[in-house]
């Protein structure tokens, strides 16, 4: 009787592989749907616009190019902004949940008080050091030598390969480097059999071991931006007029000397955009360390507890407040970037 009661119930569960099926293809048909309706209203404005003649012609012209470009930075960027920074000046836990109270600011304290807040930040901020700076000095070096060579597709194809690579993808691939397994056993990760082929007989589990683990995650982002540095400062290398360069080689300027002294000075607003760009990507990492540790470890950082709060402890108004305070230190480097490019190009 019981097991015939327990085939009959069964049966009445729907499978998850179903119900999963049903979910994803509701969400599916949902994003095609606004995207058809988003496109015939421009069809629509277009064609209306089309038929529109005389002194209204241009004018409608300016408002059809601005207004769908304005309403997406709306509903995109300004609203969620501010629905942000109101959020982190109250109390709320969930998503959509009605009666908060607006509690001033209670979750910035808790943040730059909070030991494990605080640890994150700093670790942030030793991310926004160590990544630029390396990514930018291995760029030049690599820039540099490419400058030199006369067949360069091939290693710069490599080096520039995996900027290509989602940060998710590259963080796989070095999981499979970091991998851990003990003493005595088949070596799976490229890095445990590596350093045991050089003598280290007992290394340590990489990405449980802090902080070692920490600056393993900075090569994953070393890695996937080299490539762009490499190729921004190699086309500001071969930028620089041939006259300047033979004219130094004739007052005795060579190798250190000349890169030193006349190439670093002439490409050194392109190695500030690069530098700001990548500090700008590296203040937002968040799929390196989620795919690798989860923030475990003492690896955590801004972007990664950030969700964690919002959407993982219900803790939206903290989760809030990390955002914005994210979005401030995001925000300098951003109008600098842009100073420096519009100098760059009047300068050209």
């Amino acid at each position: 009787m019981v097991g015939t009661s327990l085939g009959q119930a069964l049966p009445m569960a729907p499978p998850l592989a179903t119900s999963t099926f049903s979910q994803a293809s509701g969400t599916l048909l949902g994003a095609i749907g606004a995207v058809a309706g988003f496109l015939a209203i421009l069809a629509v404005i277009f064609f209306v616009a089309g038929r529109v003649t005389g002194r209204l012609q241009k004018p409608l012209a300016v408002i059809i190019c601005l207004v769908p470009a304005l309403f997406l930075l709306l509903l995109g960027l300004i609203v969620p902004a501010i629905t942000t920074i109101n959020n982190s000046f109250k109390n709320q836990q969930f998503l959509g949940e009605l009666g908060t109270k607006y509690v001033g600011l209670k979750n910035y304290q808790f943040a730059f008080t909070d030991s494990y807040t605080l640890q994150t930040i700093l670790r942030t901020f030793l991310w926004l050091i160590i990544v630029p700076t390396i990514t930018v000095i291995i760029g030049l070096v690599a820039a540099l030598l490419l400058d030199r060579m006369r067949r360069n597709a091939v290693p710069k194809t490599l080096l520039f390969l995996p900027t290509a690579i989602s940060f998710v993808g590259a963080s796989v691939i070095w999981g499979y480097v970091y991998d851990y397994r003990a003493p005595g056993s088949p070596q799976t990760g490229l890095l445990s059999a590596v350093v045991m082929k050089l003598g280290w007989h007992n290394p340590p589990h990489w990405l449980i071991s802090s902080p070692i683990n920490t600056f393993l995650l900075m090569v994953i982002m070393i890695w996937i931006q080299v490539g762009f540095a490499m190729v921004v400062l190699n086309a500001a290398l071969k930028s620089i007029p041939d006259e300047i360069i033979e004219s130094a080689r004739l007052e005795g300027a060579s190798g250190f000397r000349l890169f030193r002294t006349i190439q670093v000075p002439m490409i050194r607003s392109t190695v500030v955009v690069v530098l700001t760009t990548v500090m700008i990507t590296t203040l937002k990492v968040f799929d390196i360390v989620f795919t690798v540790t989860n923030g475990n470890y003492n690896t955590d950082v801004l972007a990664r507890q950030m969700y964690a709060d919002m959407f993982v402890t219900s803790q939206v108004s903290r989760g809030s407040a990390l955002a914005v305070i994210l979005f401030v230190i995001v925000l300098p480097l951003m109008f600098y970037n842009i100073r420096q490019l519009r100098r760059e190009r009047t300068e050209r």
